[in-house]
């Protein structure tokens, strides 16, 4: 389907593949739904949804773009880099993948004993029976899944532990936080050099969330492609700030919702297309991608 000019796009959306809560082939219809001409689907260290998705997309009329969200470490930091357009046939590619989804699997066990020392009672089997109620309500029966800490947000809120998804990282998950677990992840500037062998498009997700504006450009000198400029938690300022970067370093200027759904009734990042760019942003990561 040819995006028509005015159409808008959300570049970053999340769905049961990882952390998401619906579905790939509901997320596109809910893009539909909310009139965008595109959207991109960006699980974490895992395409698994991408190929239920395009299908989707070719059914009800909406461009469906392929990504994924690799989640790296640098000095100590998190860092995301959202690929687009890789060849997720190449067998390097798959391999990689499969390693960072190992390690996702790896904090979530470290996470849930460093809960139990602190007198939590929560088990891995809890954690994946959430994930695999949450398929059954939202999923196809084809659809594959992988657990990340909203899930074990989700658990905490469930025991009356915490009250909301924002309590659950303040108090455990998020970086520095009680239960928070630092695992060996590959370097930013490394994996921007295994997107670029799957010939894909790199951009920095959510650079407002770091804090560490030095540690960006140095990323962005490392070979990135672009910057998510417009992100549910950026503010004004800082999507003013990142523009400004994307002006200097001639980086595409991205954005997304970060969609993933609603968990406890509560938004987790922003509604699918609240954060959106124009259709000429595909057309710059697919100009960039046959460079």
């Amino acid at each position: 389907m040819a995006l028509i000019k005015g159409d808008k796009v959300d570049l970053h959306t999340h769905t049961t593949a990882s952390d998401g809560i619906h579905a790939p082939t509901v997320v596109v219809q809910m893009a539909k739904a909310a009139g965008l001409g595109a959207v991109a689907i960006t699980d974490h260290d895992t395409v698994a949804g991408v190929s239920e998705a395009v299908a989707e997309g070719e059914r009800i009329g909406i461009t469906v773009v392929p990504g994924v969200e690799l989640s790296t470490v640098a000095d100590q930091n998190d860092i995301h880099l959202l690929a687009y357009y890789t060849n997720n046939e190449d067998v390097q590619w798959q391999d990689r993948l499969a390693q960072l989804g190992n390690t996702r699997e790896r904090r979530n066990e470290l996470i849930v004993q460093k809960l139990q020392s602190m007198g939590i009672s929560i088990t891995m089997d809890e954690l994946i029976a959430v994930a695999l109620n949450r398929q059954k309500e939202n999923a196809s029966s084809d659809s594959k899944f992988s657990i990340g800490r909203p899930h074990i947000a989700e658990l905490l809120i469930s025991k009356g532990i915490v009250e909301s998804m924002n309590e659950a990282f303040e108090r455990f998950l998020a970086s520095g936080a009680a239960a928070y677990v630092e695992v060996p992840r590959v370097h930013p500037l490394e994996a921007i050099q295994w997107i670029r062998e799957a010939g894909g498009v790199c951009v920095i997700a959510h650079p407002g969330l770091y804090k560490n504006d030095a540690l960006v450009e140095d990323i962005i000198r490392g070979g990135a492609h672009g910057i998510e400029v417009f992100h549910s938690d950026h503010s004004m300022e800082e999507e003013e700030k990142y523009s400004l970067f994307a002006k200097r370093y001639k980086l595409i200027e991205t954005g997304g919702s970060d969609f993933h759904g609603m968990r406890s009734g509560q938004s987790y990042h922003g509604a699918i297309g609240s954060k959106n760019v124009a259709y000429s942003v595909i057309e710059q990561l697919q100009m960039e991608k046959d460079r």
